[in-house]
C-alpha cells in the first residue's frame, strides 16, 4: 500500500492512499494479474480513522476522471481522481463515501472532447437495472460450507456421477409473480435438486446484465452479480447453502462478448480499452456485442481476475464458459472481408486460444478442486486436452454433436426412424476423444424450437414416452448429464424467462410419472459405478448390438473399475413391444430389472421383464451368455448382474 497525495490538491483531488503496488501495475500490464478485484474498483478503507472509500479505475486515453454520486451531487468536477504516472490508472480516496453508496466514473478523454458516465467495471454491487450506478460494497460474509469445499480434490468429478440441472433463476419460481431472490430460492431449490438427485446446479449467468432478456449473456458486471435478485450476500447465501445440502454450483461465465451499452465497457475512455478498434475484429455478428481484444495484456488481467473471483470470493465449483466457438475462429458467423486473419494467414484467433490456455492453467492452479467446462460446438480438437499437450485445458466440454444428432432422431415418426438408426451410434466413434458433458440444455427449448416434449412424435402418452426414453439414453450414454429446468416435468409450453415453470403439471400423473423417472435416473447413475466411473475412457462401453437399424433397438454394456461391475441397457425406439429379444450379455446367473421407463409408476404401460431375466449358456454378440428380453414400446430397460460377471 502506498500512502501519500494523488493528484493536485490546487484542482480539488484527494488526498489518501493507493491499494496498487508497482508489482501489481507490473502484473497488471503484463496480463498476468489475477487478483485485480483487489485493487481496482471501489474499496471502502479509513487511512488515519478517515472513513471513506478508495477508488482505482484504468482509463488509459481519459485526460480526467471524476468519481460522481449523490455524495457529491452527480457533479463532474467534484472528486477528480488522480493519474498514476504512465499506467493509465486513476486513483483516489474519497472521505465520506462507505458502503451504499452509489457512483459512477465521469471520464474526459483526451479524443474528439468525449465525455461519459461509466459503471465500474470493478464494481461488486450495482443498482437494479434499468438504474446503471455502481455501489460501495464490502464482500464480507460467514461462510458455512467449509465441510464441502474441503472435500473438493482435483478432478474428482470426472470419475463421479455428474448430473446437473441447469437454472434460470427468474423463472424457475416466481413468488407471488415476482422475481425471487437468491435467500427465498435457496432452501426450495436446495431440497428440489436433492430430491431428484441431481449433482449440481447450473445457474444461467448471475452477473448484472442491462437486458433481463439476455438472461445474462449480455454481461457487463464481471464481478458483480444481478441485484434483481438481492445483494452479493445473498447470492453468497445461496452458494453456501447448496453447498451444505451437498449440491455442488457451476456458474456461467461469459468471456467471449459485451454489450454495446454506453455505461459499459465499450469505448470506455474515448478508445478501445476492452474492444478491438478494427471492426472486422470488435463486433459479434450474431450478438450485436462486442469482442474482447485477448491481445490486449490489460484485458487479459482482467479476465482472468474476473474468473478467479467467482470462484474464489463466491465458492463456485465450475465456470461453464459460453460461445467458446465464437472466441477460437477469427471468421465466427463472418464472411468474405468480414474478418481479418491471423499472421499465418489462417481463421484461428491465436490471442483468444492463447488467453483460454492461461484461464485453465491459473483455474487449475489457484482452485485445484475447481472444474472448468467449455460450450463449444465445433470440432476443434484437444479442448480438454492438457495445455503441455497443445490441448486449451478444459476440464469437460458440451457434446453439441449428440444433443443436435439425438434430437434431429427423436423428432422423427418411429416408422422413419430406421433409415436414420447412424444419429444413434455415430457419437461413439468420436465419445471419447474429450471429456464430454450431455446437454438438453435451455437452447434447445427457446426461440420458436419448443419444449424437450413437443418436440417428441406421435399422440400424448407417445410422446411422454418418447421424453423418458431420451432420458434414459441420455443418462446410458459415456458422459456427465445437464438437463435445463422443465424438462424433467414435460413443460409444454417452451421457455418464457417472464414466467415460471408449469408446476401445476405434477397435478398429472403422467407428468409426475416423467419427474419420478428423472430422479430414479439420477439414482442408479449415482449407485451404479459402471454408469459413471468411465464416463471419459473406452474401457467404459462397448456395444452389445447397435445394428438392429430395421427394429430400432439399441443394446450397450456400461463397465466401472471393478472387475465385473457391469450394467446393460437396451432400448426399443418404436412403439412396437418385443417381446424374446436376444441380447449377449459377459454373465451367467440372474439380470435383475434397475430400471424400466415403461412402468407404470412413469406413466408408462407395464411392459417389462417381471424384475429380470436368466442369463442361459447361449453365445450371442461375442458374449458366452445371452437373455432374452421384454422390451417395451418406446421404452429402455436396464440390467445388472445379481453375481459378478468374471468378463
Amino acid at each position: 500500500m502506498t500512502v501519500g497525495s494523488i493528484g493536485d490538491p490546487a484542482k480539488g483531488s484527494i488526498r489518501g492512499f493507493s491499494l496498487l503496488t508497482a508489482d501489481d501495475l507490473h502484473l497488471f500490464h503484463e496480463g498476468s494479474h489475477t487478483r485485480l478485484w483487489e485493487r481496482l474498483g471501489a474499496h471502502p478503507a479509513s487511512p488515519g480513522g478517515l472513513l471513506g472509500t478508495n477508488f482505482a479505475v484504468f482509463a488509459p486515453e481519459a485526460e480526467s476522471v471524476s468519481v460522481i454520486g449523490d455524495f457529491n451531487r452527480w457533479d463532474s468536477d467534484g472528486h477528480a481522481l488522480g493519474r498514476r504516472g504512465d499506467s493509465g490508472v486513476w486513483e483516489g480516496f474519497v472521505p465520506g463515501v462507505e458502503p451504499g453508496a452509489v457512483y459512477k466514473y465521469h471520464v474526459r478523454s483526451r479524443h474528439r472532447g468525449y465525455r461519459v458516465d461509466k459503471t465500474d467495471p470493478f464494481a461488486f454491487f450495482r443498482e437494479t437495472p434499468p438504474k446503471t450506478g455502481s455501489i460501495v460494497w464490502d464482500l464480507s460474509y460467514g461462510w458455512g460450507d467449509s465441510a464441502w469445499m474441503d472435500r473438493r480434490v482435483p478432478h474428482a468429478a470426472r470419475e463421479s456421477a455428474v448430473s446437473v440441472y441447469e437454472v434460470h433463476l427468474g423463472s424457475w419460481r416466481r413468488p407471488e409473480g415476482r422475481l425471487p431472490t437468491y435467500r427465498e430460492i435457496a432452501p426450495e431449490l436446495a431440497s428440489y435438486v436433492r430430491r431428484l438427485g441431481f449433482t449440481h446446479v447450473e445457474l444461467l449467468p448471475v452477473m448484472e446484465h442491462p437486458f433481463y432478456g439476455s438472461w445474462g449473456y449480455q454481461s457487463t458486471g464481471f464481478f458483480a452479480p444481478s441485484s434483481r435478485y438481492g445483494t452479493p450476500q445473498d447470492l453468497m447465501f445461496l452458494i453456501d447453502h447448496l453447498h451444505r445440502e451437498g449440491i455442488g454450483v457451476i456458474l456461467d461465465w461469459v468471456p467471449s462478448h459485451f454489450p454495446s451499452d454506453e455505461h459499459g465497457l465499450v469505448f470506455f475512455d474515448g478508445s478501445y480499452v476492452y474492444e478491438h478498434a478494427d471492426p472486422r475484429k470488435a463486433v459479434q455478428p450474431d450478438w450485436g456485442s462486442l469482442v474482447f481484444n485477448y491481445g490486449r495484456d490489460e484485458v487479459r488481467s482482467f479476465l482472468l481476475s474476473s474468473a478467479l473471483f467467482w470462484l474464489e470470493r463466491y465458492h463456485a465449483d465450475a465456470l461453464r464458459v459460453d460461445a467458446v466457438a465464437s472466441m477460437l475462429y477469427l471468421d465466427y458467423s463472418r464472411s468474405g472481408a468480414e474478418w481479418v486473419p491471423n499472421r499465418f494467414g489462417g481463421r484461428e484467433n491465436l490471442e483468444a486460444i492463447a488467453f483460454l490456455r492461461r484461464f485453465n492453467e491459473e483455474v487449475y492452479r489457484a482452485e485445484p478442486g475447481a472444474e472448468t467446462v467449455a460450450e463449444e460446438s465445433t470440432a476443434w480438437p484437444m479442448v480438454t486436452k492438457p495445455t503441455w499437450v497443445g490441448g486449451l485445458g478444459f476440464g469437460m466440454k458440451w457434446d453439441m454433436g449428440w444433443m443436435h444428432d439425438t434430437l434431429e432422431y427423436m423428432k422423427l415418426d418411429p416408422v422413419h426412424r430406421k433409415y436414420h438408426h447412424d444419429k444413434l451410434t455415430f457419437r461413439m466413434l468420436y465419445a471419447f476423444s474429450e471429456n464430454y458433458v450431455l446437454p438438453l440444455s435451455h437452447d434447445e427449448v427457446v426461440h420458436l424450437k419448443g419444449s424437450l416434449l413437443t418436440k417428441m412424435p406421435g399422440d400424448d402418452w407417445q410422446r411422454l414416452a418418447n421424453l423418458r426414453l431420451l432420458f434414459a439414453w441420455m443418462w446410458a450414454q459415456p458422459g456427465k448429464k445437464l438437463l435445463f429446468m422443465g424438462g424433467e416435468i414435460g413443460q409444454w409450453r417452451e421457455w418464457n424467462h417472464d414466467a415460471e415453470l408449469d408446476w401445476a403439471l405434477l397435478d398429472h400423473p403422467a407428468h409426475a410419472g416423467l419427474q419420478s423417472w428423472v430422479r430414479d435416473l439420477n439414482g442408479i447413475y449415482a449407485e451404479e459405478p459402471a454408469l459413471h466411473e468411465r464416463d471419459f475412457e473406452p474401457a467404459g462401453f462397448s456395444w452389445i448390438d447397435c445394428a438392429d437399424f430395421e427394429r430400432s433397438v439399441v443394446a450397450l454394456l456400461r463397465r466401472g473399475r471393478s472387475a465385473g461391475d457391469v450394467v446393460a441397457a437396451a432400448f426399443n425406439f418404436t412403439p412396437v413391444p418385443r417381446y424374446g429379444y436376444q441380447i449377449g450379455v459377459p454373465a451367467a446367473g440372474f439380470w435383475r430389472e434397475l430400471a424400466n421407463s415403461d412402468a407404470v409408476e412413469y406413466g408408462g404401460s407395464g411392459v417389462g421383464n417381471l424384475g429380470g431375466c436368466e442369463a442361459v449358456e447361449v453365445p450371442a454378440h461375442g458374449h458366452p451368455h445371452s437373455i432374452e428380453l421384454t422390451l417395451p414400446p418406446l421404452g429402455a430397460v436396464f440390467l445388472k448382474p445379481e453375481t459378478p460377471s468374471k468378463s
